[in-house]
């Protein structure tokens, strides 16, 4: 074991479902650990995430616990035990902490699904839009600041583009198609970049007219990740104030519900492509 100068959100997440597993199975950290071969201090320090745990050990832990999810126990393993750092570690001390767990969450996701009202995913954000969004920020960043967020985000877009492309869902309401960050040339190529996107055969896009009236989770913007196992999904909210990764049972099955709901009020993709083609021929 290692002691980690940063804990990364995955890092965490593991501990808290090692910990879950031991409360489930009624068992102190003092009795797990001696079961373990270990201290209750070690253990402890793996379950909030000041030290690493290897998959084999992550693997003991289970049987000690008598988990039988054979798949979720893997899942956890494959969690386990890293060495290698992510791009977004590049940009620790620059960036605030969630925006690297965001990254961090959609680099490891096996699916993707993403519900906005008032902007664009930014997966799916061109740099002309994305650099204008980052300047109405408030407080008002820097330039270098803003030129980080921006790096930052481009470089999330990787998962959309490499080799084994994670599967993008995403619904967008007309307000965000209509939003003019940048002004009318760059709000008409933001939405051509849209199109673009949504001709890849691993994302789909789909729209919320103003006409469907109100809908489930309006005003909020929501990124679901689907982890290796369903037990591993998590959620990442934006707000004003900063953003948040959920991942308790109940707060997972209530956004599963607002994101299947959610398609009663969309348009088919087809149709989605032709209205944000109309949208972006009146620019």
């Amino acid at each position: 074991m290692t002691v980690k100068r940063a804990t990364s959100g995955r890092r965490m997440r593991l501990g808290v479902e090692l910990r879950k597993l031991r409360e489930r199975a009624g068992m102190t950290s003092t009795e797990a650990a001696q079961m373990l071969g270990t201290s209750a201090g070690q253990l402890s320090n793996i379950e909030v995430a000041r030290f690493g745990a290897s998959a084999d050990r992550v693997r003991a832990l289970a049987r000690i616990y008598d988990c039988s999810d054979h798949a979720f126990v893997e899942a956890l393993a494959g969690m386990a035990g890293g060495r290698q750092r992510g791009w977004w570690e590049e940009y620790r001390e620059i960036l605030p902490t969630s925006l690297l767990d965001l990254a961090e969450m959609e680099h490891y996701a096996t699916a993707l699904h993403t519900a906005y009202t008032s902007h664009m995913p930014g997966l799916l954000q061109s740099a002309d839009h994305a650099r204008d969004v980052f300047r109405q920020v408030v407080p008002e960043l820097s330039p270098p600041e803003i030129e980080h967020r921006l790096s930052h985000r481009i470089k999330r877009q990787a998962v959309l583009y490499r080799a084994d492309p994670v599967p993008y869902t995403a619904v967008v309401h007309e307000a965000a198609l209509r939003m003019r960050f940048g002004g009318p040339s760059v709000a008409r190529r933001q939405l051509e970049h849209l199109l673009g996107m949504s001709e890849r055969e691993h994302i789909t896009i789909t729209v919320i007219p103003f006409d469907a009236g109100g809908f489930p989770g309006a005003g909020q913007s929501i990124a679901y990740a689907c982890g290796p196992a369903p037990q591993l999904d998590t959620v990442h909210l934006d707000q004003s104030h900063g953003s948040a990764l959920l991942d308790a049972e109940a707060q997972l099955h209530k956004y599963r519900m607002v994101l299947d709901r959610l398609k009663a009020f969309t348009l088919t993709p087809e149709k989605s492509r032709d209205f944000i083609h109309n949208i972006a021929q009146q620019l």
